[in-house]
C-alpha cells in the first residue's frame, strides 16, 4: 500500500487527501477482509453496476477531522440500496492521494474488485471534472455520508449542479465527507474510465521508493519514465492557504535555489496545483496539465495541506491525459474555467527553452 500512497499523493498534483490516513485506513481493511482484486475494466459485463468512491471536501479539514472509516461503504451501500442492485467492482474517481486508497478499502471491505482506472488520471477539485462528464454519464444519483451516521441521496439536472449543491452539503458536515456516484453499467465504464491509473499509481510509487532507498532524488527518474519537467528548485518563502466554500485555496511562493537562484515561482491552487507562474508572471505550468510538489531532500510528495514555511523543494510538472487536451476537456478544467485570463499551452511547449 505504500507504493499506493506515494504514487496517488504525487499524481495527486497536491490534492486528493493525506496519502498516511488514506494509507492506513486501505492497510486496516485488508488486514480485516482479506486481498483486493485488481481487474481491466474490459473484464466486466456490459450489464454490471460499477461505482466510484471518494472522499470529497478541503483536505485541510481531514487532517484534524479523520474518518471512522466506515462511511465510504455506507455510501456505496445506501446508493445500491437506492438502486436495487449490487455493485461489481468500484474505482477511484481521481489519482490522489486519500482517493487512490479508500476505494481499496471499500473494496475489500465489500468484498469487491478494483477496476485498474480512474476519472481524471491525476486530480482535480470538483465532482464534474472526470472524464465520465465527457461520455455524458450522470453523476447522479449519488449519495453523500459522514462519521456521525448520516447520509443522502442526491439527484440534479446536471454533473456542474451535483457539484454545486454537494458542495454546500460538504460544508454542512464540517467540511468533508464520503461520496458514492457516477453509478454506471460496465460498457458505460468500458468508454469512459480512463486505462491503466492503479498500475501508474503502483509504478510511480516504486519509483519514488526505489530512489529514496539509493538516496537519490525521484525526480530525474520521474522525469524520463513519466516525460515529466523539473520546474523549479527552490524553498518555500510564503503561503497563503484558507478553507473556502469546501475547498483549500491559496498561493505558495518559492524563491529559487541551485540552478534557480534569483528566481521565483508562484503556485495557485484549489485543493490541487492549477497555475506555476514565474517571477515576471509567465505561465510555467497550467491546468489542466499536472503540477507536483517533491521535497528536496526526500523526494516526498507534497500537499497543498502540508505545505510549509521553508521547506525546500522541487516542483514537477507532467503532460496530462490527452483527452484533458480537447475542446470538452478543456472546457471542463482548462485554465478559464478557474477564472484565469489563458488560454491552455502544454506544459513541454512553455518550458522548450527552459
Amino acid at each position: 500500500m505504500t507504493n499506493i500512497a506515494l504514487g496517488g499523493a504525487f499524481l495527486g498534483t497536491g490534492g486528493g487527501g493525506d496519502p498516511y490516513i488514506g494509507r492506513l485506513m486501505a492497510e486496516q481493511a485488508i488486514a480485516d477482509n482479506g486481498p483486493v482484486e485488481v481487474i481491466d475494466v474490459e473484464d466486466l459485463d456490459d450489464d454490471a453496476l460499477v461505482v466510484p468512491v471518494a472522499m470529497m471536501g478541503a483536505p485541510t479539514v481531514m487532517l484534524e477531522k479523520l474518518p471512522r472509516g466506515t462511511e465510504a461503504n455506507a455510501a456505496l451501500e445506501a446508493l445500491q440500496a437506492y438502486l436495487g442492485k449490487r455493485a461489481a467492482a468500484v474505482f477511484c474517481i481521481e489519482a490522489g492521494g486519500l482517493n487512490s486508497t479508500i476505494p481499496i478499502a471499500v473494496a475489500a471491505a465489500a468484498g469487491l474488485p478494483i477496476i485498474d482506472g480512474d476519472g481524471m488520471g491525476r486530480a482535480f477539485p470538483e465532482l464534474q471534472m472526470v472524464s465520465m462528464t465527457m461520455h455524458g454519464i450522470s453523476a447522479c444519483p449519488m449519495v453523500m455520508a459522514d462519521e456521525k451516521g448520516n447520509s443522502l441521496v442526491l439527484n440534479t439536472v446536471d454533473n456542474l449542479s451535483t457539484e454545486k449543491f454537494a458542495r454546500v452539503i460538504t460544508v454542512e458536515m464540517g467540511g468533508a465527507g464520503l461520496i458514492a456516484l457516477y453509478p454506471m453499467t460496465g460498457a458505460e465504464a468500458k468508454k469512459s474510465v480512463l486505462r491503466g491509473s492503479m498500475s501508474l499509481i503502483n509504478s510511480v510509487g516504486q519509483i519514488i521508493r526505489s530512489e529514496q532507498a539509493a538516496n537519490r532524488n525521484p525526480a530525474d527518474m520521474l522525469a524520463r519514465d513519466l516525460n515529466g519537467v523539473r520546474l523549479f528548485e527552490g524553498r518555500v518563502v510564503d503561503v497563503d492557504r484558507r478553507t473556502e466554500g469546501g475547498f483549500a485555496r491559496g498561493t505558495c511562493k518559492i524563491e529559487g535555489l541551485g540552478p534557480d537562484q534569483g528566481d521565483t515561482i508562484t503556485l495557485e491552487f484549489q485543493n490541487e496545483f492549477l497555475l506555476a507562474r514565474s517571477a515576471d508572471g509567465a505561465p510555467r505550468a497550467m491546468t489542466p496539465d499536472l503540477i507536483c510538489l517533491l521535497d528536496l531532500e526526500t523526494g516526498q510528495p507534497i500537499t497543498t495541506e502540508q505545505i510549509r514555511y521553508g521547506f525546500r523543494v522541487i516542483v514537477f510538472g507532467l503532460p496530462c491525459d490527452g483527452q484533458w487536451r480537447s475542446v470538452a476537456g478543456l472546457d471542463l478544467v482548462g485554465p478559464r474555467y478557474f477564472g484565469y485570463a489563458l488560454d491552455y499551452q502544454p506544459i513541454k511547449s512553455l518550458n522548450a527553452t527552459n
